[in-house]
Order: C-alpha cells, then sequence, then structure tokens
C-alpha cells in the first residue's frame, strides 16, 4: 500500500515526506559546508564505488526509493538526459537505492542509464545522509539529493524533489555553487 502511494505522489509531482525518522538521524547531517558522511556501496559485483572516488569533482549523490516505479523513473531518465551537462561541470551523478544489484542491472538497461546506481542494503549510507524512512527491513530510501562539492562538502541538500523537474534543478545549482566560489 505505501508504494502505491509514493507511487501516486511521485506521479503528482507531491513531495513525499518520510513517515518515520530513524535514531540517529540528525539534521547536522543535511547541512551545507560539512563534510558529507563517507559511504563505500556496490554498483557491480566485483566493483565498490566510495566518496572518495570522486575528490576533485562534484557528486550529485540522489536517494531514491525503488528501481522502475513511475516517480523514480522520470527523476533517472532526465539525469541520464542531462548527463553530459552534469558532466562539462565537472559533476558525476550517482543513484542510490535500497534495490539489489540485480533489480539496478535491469533498471540501467532497461532505460540506458550509463551513470552508476549504488546499493544500499538495509539504508546503512541513506540513514547516514537523513534520507532513509521506516525499518531497516521494510524501509526505502527518501528523494533527497546531496550536491557535494570537489573537496568532499555538502554543499547543497535537495529534500522532497519532483522527479520532472529536479535534473534542472540540481543543474542550476552547480552553475550557481561553482559561480560563487
Amino acid at each position: 500500500m505505501l508504494k502505491v502511494v509514493c507511487v501516486i505522489l511521485a506521479l503528482l509531482g507531491l513531495p513525499l515526506l518520510p513517515l518515520q525518522a530513524a535514531p540517529g538521524d540528525i539534521a547536522a547531517t543535511l547541512s551545507t559546508g560539512r563534510g558529507a558522511p563517507d559511504f563505500e556501496l556496490p554498483v557491480a559485483r566485483d566493483k565498490k564505488i566510495k566518496l572518495s572516488d570522486f575528490r576533485g569533482q562534484w557528486l550529485v549523490l540522489y536517494f531514491y526509493p525503488q528501481d522502475m516505479t513511475p516517480g523514480c523513473t522520470i527523476e533517472a531518465q532526465r539525469f541520464q538526459r542531462d548527463l553530459e551537462r552534469f558532466k562539462q561541470l565537472n559533476a558525476q551523478v550517482v543513484g542510490v537505492s535500497a534495490d539489489p544489484l540485480d533489480s539496478h542491472s535491469m533498471f540501467s538497461k532497461k532505460e540506458g542509464l550509463t551513470f552508476p546506481l549504488a546499493s544500499d542494503a538495509g539504508g546503512r549510507v541513506a540513514r547516514a545522509y537523513g534520507s532513509w524512512y521506516g525499518s531497516s527491513d521494510t524501509g526505502s530510501a527518501a528523494r533527497n539529493t546531496y550536491l557535494i562539492d570537489p573537496q568532499g562538502k555538502v554543499a547543497r541538500v535537495f529534500t522532497r524533489v519532483n522527479p520532472m523537474r529536479h535534473s534542472e534543478e540540481v543543474l542550476a545549482a552547480l552553475s550557481e555553487q561553482q559561480v560563487s566560489r
């Protein structure tokens, strides 16, 4: 039932609010200017990515609830559509959900995604970023995005995003951040 509600809200472009904050979720983890929580997550069978892999470039770390659902598909398609523009701004895009690698692989193939999708089973990394709702076995990543600067600090936080226009919103913020530096 929860997933049906999430899909309806996403299609309508309405915000999806966390239903329950996980213990340890602190608003301070969302603060700009602070170091982004470190992570290491699998993106393929024998390949992992970690925050330090992105030093020297911008990182768009976006959390989403579930592969192949309407809102998540729209959001991923928009990031893929704009991927060259992100690269021109020295930014990499990484999607994160609790879905397993097999699901990510099918989703990437179906949608032609060329940026990595990381598997955060149990939501450990999503919790560190304050982007998780529910319990570890039935929870899901909240639709939040973290723009992380080349030094590994949180430059901007986007919560309750609209999948239809979010990629453009992140591009605008990235351009603004680079002009102001």
